[in-house]
């Protein structure tokens, strides 16, 4: 298995992945556009040849990004390599300067073994302005909003 940066090639095989989880109200869905018109935001797992994981990172502020489209190919669940992925997307938000990333999900045990804790959805403006309005769950939001402080433990713990 190959952990790589995404190619524009790999849109439909993310689309269909997130679709997936999102068919089985799991994840939002995400139209082949909106993958396209954020490709360098991604990061995929390819098992011989085939797109079987993915993940973006998609930076809202000086301190704050958004861990999105998180997907592993049903196949390939157990396996760790939504852990994998994970870490990925924290290593480039670090390498970016970014102090805290955020997850609105449906899977919060997950993400808390990840090292993220539950926040009030409020919290995140940015986010409520910038794409959740336009959601079709806008009026009535189910995914819990999540965050993590990300650097050195001694920095995450002054952040709190």
């Amino acid at each position: 298995m190959i952990l790589r940066k995404a190619k524009v090639e790999d849109a439909p095989a993310i689309c269909e992945l997130v679709n997936y989880y999102a068919e089985r109200g799991r994840m939002l869905h995400r139209s082949l556009q909106s993958v396209y018109e954020t490709i360098r935001e991604f990061q995929v797992v390819e098992d011989d040849g085939e797109v079987v994981g993915c993940v973006a990172v998609d930076v809202f502020w000086s301190d704050l990004a958004e861990v999105k489209s998180l997907a592993v190919s049903h196949e390939f669940r157990g396996k760790g390599l939504g852990g994998r992925l994970m870490q990925v997307a924290i290593e480039d938000a670090e390498k970016l300067g970014v102090k805290r990333i955020f997850a609105l999900t449906y899977e919060s045990n997950f993400f808390q073994r990840q090292g993220f804790e539950i926040i009030d959805r409020e919290t995140l403006p940015e986010k409520v302005w910038r794409e959740c309005l336009l959601c079709p769950k806008a009026d009535a939001c189910d995914e819990i909003a999540m965050i993590r402080r990300l650097g050195t433990p001694a920095e995450a713990s002054n952040e709190k």
